[in-house]
């Protein structure tokens, strides 16, 4: 089987690198030159809370050449339309595009290359580019390797090919394969707004979240927010690592203290994790953050749900891209203090 990682970036790097060292043939590729050039001459590195190296190849878009039986797509969907029109010439009848961008980009994936061509996934494990070459993993090692993806057909059905995929996945980490691949999606999509967006928002790293008292307190309400909102729009929430999502789900603001401890509990082994969209602002380059905690508030339309937390990360993040600057926690934090006071009175 011959495999492609479009996007080695953070991700894409770990995963590249252990596809590799379990003796397949990958490609690594990504736009940076420079990336290119120290995956190539040193091999990846992966340190953070493991060691580890291998030798890869990697490639910029422009030298892909012959047919990809599996590509891992690990680019942002902000570049989707050009990406994945630039693939077209390499995938064959039988080829597969496994989707593990953040989001729930499969529909859109799909009217390019065909949804026939495609399974979605998630990645449970975080990870920070460090320099050419060099990726961190974030997240514990051995919560890694217990739960690196989740898979799974868009019928939910489990095929041969998605079986062959988790063999090849398994390299990396444990993969899981889900029948309720939207559910998984979502539950992928509450952690990313959770976390990923919030923590942006405050300038943060995912223990930054945990250890504040508002931030938390606004975690989970950004999370309820994402719950009633996918059920509203006909979503079962897939458990993830064996936790049960929708349980973060609130009646009323006596059940905060349980919410808030199962979240610190849940995220502990990812308190390392620094959110690629922070990532992006401090490059000075556009986020996510549409497809990301955008997606709840676009989705509550007409439902008569409001997701005030959603949407102060979303304007934050987008205030920052618009001044290419990084938040200021302390600033920051003080609009959700606010909501936290309104929501208690």
């Amino acid at each position: 089987m011959r495999i492609a990682v479009l996007g080695a970036g953070s991700l894409g790097t770990i995963a590249g690198a252990y596809i590799a060292d379990g003796g397949q043939d990958v490609e690594l590729i990504d736009v940076y030159q420079a990336h290119v050039d120290a995956l190539n001459q040193s091999g990846a590195k992966i340190t953070g809370t493991t060691d580890f190296e291998a030798k890869v190849k990697a490639i910029t878009p422009d030298n892909m050449s012959g047919t990809y039986d599996l590509v891992l797509l690990l680019t942002k969907q902000l570049y989707n339309d050009s990406v994945l029109q630039g693939l077209l010439p390499f995938l064959g009848d039988q080829s597969v595009v496994l989707s593990l961008q953040n989001g729930i980009p499969e529909g859109k994936v799909g009217s390019i290359v065909g949804r026939e061509r495609v399974i979605a996934g998630s990645v449970e494990f975080g990870a920070t580019f460090i320099e050419p070459g060099v990726s961190s993993l974030t997240t514990e090692f051995n919560h890694f390797k217990k739960y690196a993806f989740q898979i799974g057909e868009l019928n939910g059905e489990i095929t041969d090919r998605i079986k062959q995929i988790k063999y090849i996945l398994d390299l990396v980490g444990a993969t899981h394969i889900s029948e309720n691949l939207v559910g998984t999606k979502w539950s992928k999509l509450l952690i990313n707004n959770a976390f990923s967006g919030l923590s942006t928002a405050l300038n943060t790293e995912y223990g930054g979240v945990l250890d504040h008292e508002v931030s938390i307190v606004s975690a989970a309400h950004i999370a309820d927010e994402t719950i009633k909102v996918g059920h509203a729009n006909g979503v079962k929430f897939a458990k993830m690592n064996t936790f049960d999502i929708a349980s973060l789900e609130m009646n009323s603001e006596d059940e905060m203290p349980e919410r808030v401890q199962t979240l610190r509990t849940f995220m502990e082994p990812s308190r390392l994790l620094k959110a690629s969209m922070l990532q992006d602002l401090e490059k000075e380059r556009k986020t996510e953050i549409d497809y990301i905690n955008g997606v709840v508030p676009r989705l509550a339309e007409g439902k008569g749900i409001s997701t005030p937390y959603n949407d102060i990360v979303v304007k934050l993040v987008k205030q920052a891209e618009e001044t290419q600057s990084v938040p200021t926690f302390d600033i920051n934090i003080q609009f959700f203090e606010d909501l936290n006071k309104r929501k208690t009175v």
